[in-house]
C-alpha cells in the first residue's frame, strides 16, 4: 500500500508541476538535476509541492529554513515529489533549500512573498449555515423562526402528563410503605 501511495503522490505533482509554472529549476552542484516548486512564489502558511528529476534513488530529503518541517520526496525513475508547508510566521524574501538526493545534492533559492491583503475567497462563511436534521432544519434559518407560543392544548396535555406522573410517584410510594413491593 505504500508504494501505492508513493506513485500516487508522485504522480499528482508531475501532472501539478506541468499545470502550475514553477519557482525555480537549480543546476544540481555534482550529479545534475532540475527541482521545481509549485506555487511559483508561496505565501507565509502556504503548503507547497517540490519535484526533483534525475535522482538515482527512491527517496530524498529537502530542508530550508523558510519549511516547517523538511520534506520528504518519494518516487522512482529518477523523478521524486514530496509536499511541505511554509512557515506561517515567515517574513518575505530569498531563502535557501538543500535537496540531499542519493546521488548529488541540489541546492537552490525559494522565493517566499508577502500574502494578499484582499483576500481571493473568505477563510469561512459570509452566510448563515443551515443547521439542524429532520424537522429542525427549517427552524435554524433566521428568517423562518417561530413567534407564536404553545396553544391551550399544549397546556392541558402537559398538566395532564405532569398529573398522572405525580399520581404513579404517589402509588409508588403507597406501596413501598405497605411493604407490598
Amino acid at each position: 500500500m505504500g508504494s501505492l501511495k508513493a506513485t500516487l503522490c508522485a504522480g499528482v505533482a508531475v501532472v501539478a508541476t506541468t499545470l502550475i509554472p514553477t519557482a525555480y529549476a537549480v543546476d544540481g552542484g555534482s550529479g545534475g538535476g532540475e527541482v521545481s516548486l509549485t506555487p511559483s512564489t508561496p505565501t507565509p502558511g502556504a503548503e507547497v509541492s517540490l519535484r526533483v528529476g534525475g535522482c538515482v534513488g527512491k527517496t530524498a530529503t529537502a530542508a530550508s529554513e523558510a519549511f516547517v518541517s523538511d520534506a520528504r520526496l518519494v518516487g522512482a525513475d529518477g523523478t521524486l515529489a514530496g509536499e511541505t508547508r511554509v512557515r506561517s510566521a515567515l517574513d518575505p524574501g530569498a531563502y535557501a533549500v538543500t535537496i540531499v538526493c542519493a546521488d548529488f545534492r541540489i541546492k537552490g533559492t525559494i522565493k517566499v512573498v508577502a500574502a494578499s491583503t484582499s483576500p481571493s475567497a473568505p477563510a469561512s462563511p459570509v452566510a448563515p449555515v443551515r443547521a439542524g436534521g429532520g424537522g429542525a432544519a427549517p427552524l435554524a434559518s433566521a428568517g423562518e423562526a417561530r413567534a407564536d407560543s404553545p396553544g391551550t392544548a399544549h397546556a392541558v396535555t402537559g398538566l395532564v402528563l405532569a398529573g398522572l406522573a405525580a399520581a404513579a410517584v404517589a402509588l409508588r410510594t403507597v406501596r413501598r410503605s405497605r411493604g407490598t413491593e
